[in-house]
C-alpha cells in the first residue's frame, strides 16, 4: 500500500457533509448550495452538438498526443490570449491534451518528482486539494505557504528560506487563485521564473480561472506568456495548466491541457502514454470548437459579472466584499469561526457554503482559511441574490455570533 494513502485529509466536501450532518435547515426555504465550484450555466450548443456528431469515433482507441488539429487550435488560442511571439508554441512539443486538469495537475508530480531524499513540493496555502495529495502520493513532502489577508492572499515568496528553495522539486501556483480570487501579475511570475532558474525546479502554474475576470479588467497574465516576455523562449522549468471546465462551461466533458517547457511535456507524455489516458475522439472534436471560439467566454464573463454586482450590493453592508480580480468566488471574513458559521447559516437559511479551514492547513500556528468561507457564484443569478438575501439577514439577525 502506497504509504502516502494515510496521510491523505479527507476531501473538503466531505468535511462539509459530516459537518451539515443531524442538522436540520428550515424546510419552507429552499435548498441554495454556493459550496461547490461547479459552473452551472449551460454549455453551449454548438460544443454539446459537436459531441454528438462525432461519437461515431468510439469505434477506435485515441492517441496520447490527442489530434495535431486539436493541439494546433490550443496553441492557437494560447498565442492570441497570451500574445506570445508568432511561432513560439509548437503543437508537436509544446503541448499536451489531457482529461480535465485535476488529473494534470495531480499526475504532473507522480511524473516529476522524484520520491526519494527531502523533496518539498511548494503550494499556497489555502490550496486546491489536489496539490496536497499529488505531493504525498508522489513521496515528497507539501510546504505550505501561506496566503494571508496581510500578504494580499498571495504567498510571500521572498520569505521562504534558501533552504526551502533549494529542496523545491515543483512548485504549484493558482492564478487567478482558488479561494480567493487574486491574480499573480506579473512581476511576481517574472520573480518566480527567476526562482526557478536559480534554484532548478518546475513552476506548474494552474489557470483554470483564467478566462473569468471582471469586464473592463485585462485578462490575468498567464506564466508562458511572462517567460516569453523575459526571454525565456523554450519556457524552460515553466508549464501551464487550462480547463475548458469554467471558460466554456463543460466540466462533464474533462477537457483541459498542459503546455510549456518541451523537455518536461516529452516527459509527461512518456508517463501518460503508460497512465493509459487519452483524450477520447469526440472530446477532442468539440474541445477544437471550443478553443476557436472566443463569443461564449465572453457571454459567460457577463453572466458571472451580472452575478457579482447584484450579491456584492447585497452583501456589501455586512462583509466588505468586492469582485475579485478573477474566477467565480467571493472569499469573506466572517467574523466568527467559520465552521459554526457554515452550519449555522445552514440550519437558519438552507444556504450552504464552504468553510475557509477546509481549504487550508495549520502551518506556523496558523490558518489563514479560518473565518473565511468560500462562496461559488455557480448557480443561477435569482438563486445567487436569494442566497445572499439569506447571508445578510442571516447576520443582520444575529450579532451574537460576529
Amino acid at each position: 500500500m502506497n504509504p502516502g494513502l494515510d496521510k491523505l485529509h479527507p476531501y473538503p466536501f466531505q468535511k462539509l457533509t459530516a459537518l451539515k450532518a443531524g442538522v436540520e435547515p428550515r424546510p419552507d426555504l429552499p435548498a441554495i448550495s454556493l459550496a461547490i465550484g461547479e459552473p452551472k450555466h449551460a454549455p453551449p450548443a454548438f460544443i454539446t452538438e459537436e459531441v454528438i456528431s462525432h461519437l461515431h469515433g468510439l469505434g477506435q482507441y485515441p492517441v496520447t498526443r490527442g489530434s495535431l488539429a486539436l493541439r494546433e487550435a490550443i496553441t492557437n488560442w494560447l498565442s492570441r490570449r497570451f500574445s506570445l511571439p508568432e511561432n513560439g508554441l509548437d503543437p508537436e512539443r509544446h503541448v499536451l491534451p489531457v482529461n480535465g486538469t485535476r488529473e494534470a495537475l495531480f499526475a504532473i508530480a507522480q511524473c516529476l518528482t522524484d520520491p526519494g531524499g527531502d523533496a518539498l513540493v511548494m503550494m499556497p496555502n489555502p490550496f486546491y486539494q489536489i496539490y496536497e495529495g499529488a505531493a504525498l502520493l508522489a513521496g515528497a513532502q507539501p510546504c505550505y505557504l501561506n496566503s494571508t489577508a496581510e500578504t494580499g492572499w498571495l504567498p510571500d515568496f521572498d520569505a521562504v528560506p534558501a533552504a526551502q528553495w533549494s529542496r523545491c522539486r515543483l512548485l504549484y501556483i493558482c492564478t487567478p487563485g482558488n479561494p480567493s480570487g487574486q491574480v499573480m501579475d506579473k512581476e511576481i511570475l517574472t520573480r518566480l521564473i527567476a526562482l526557478s532558474e536559480q534554484y532548478d525546479f518546475i513552476i506548474a502554474s494552474d489557470e483554470c480561472y483564467s478566462e473569468i475576470y471582471p469586464e473592463g479588467n485585462a485578462p490575468p497574465p498567464g506564466l508562458l506568456e511572462v517567460a516569453a516576455e523575459t526571454g525565456n523562449s523554450e519556457f524552460k522549468r515553466c508549464l501551464v495548466f487550462h480547463s475548458l471546465s469554467k471558460r466554456s462551461n463543460v466540466p462533464g466533458m474533462r477537457s483541459g491541457f498542459v503546455a510549456g517547457d518541451a523537455a518536461l511535456i516529452d516527459a509527461f507524455f512518456r508517463y501518460r502514454t503508460y497512465h493509459g489516458c487519452a483524450m477520447p475522439p469526440h472530446v477532442q472534436a468539440a474541445s477544437i470548437v471550443a478553443w476557436n471560439d472566443e463569443a461564449h467566454v465572453r457571454d459567460n464573463r457577463a453572466l458571472y459579472q451580472n452575478k457579482f454586482d447584484a450579491v456584492c450590493e447585497i452583501l456589501r453592508p455586512v462583509l466588505g466584499v468586492e469582485q475579485p480580480g478573477g474566477g467565480f468566488y467571493l472569499w469573506p471574513d466572517v467574523g466568527m469561526d467559520d465552521t459554526l458559521f457554515t452550519q449555522a447559516l445552514y440550519a437558519q437559511k438552507n444556504v450552504t457554503v464552504l468553510p475557509g479551514s477546509f481549504l487550508s492547513r495549520t502551518h506556523q500556528d496558523l490558518n489563514p482559511g479560518h473565518r473565511h468561507v468560500r462562496i461559488a457564484m455557480v448557480a443561477t443569478l435569482e438563486e445567487c441574490t436569494q442566497a445572499a438575501s439569506r447571508i445578510r439577514d442571516f447576520l443582520e439577525n444575529n450579532p451574537s455570533l460576529t
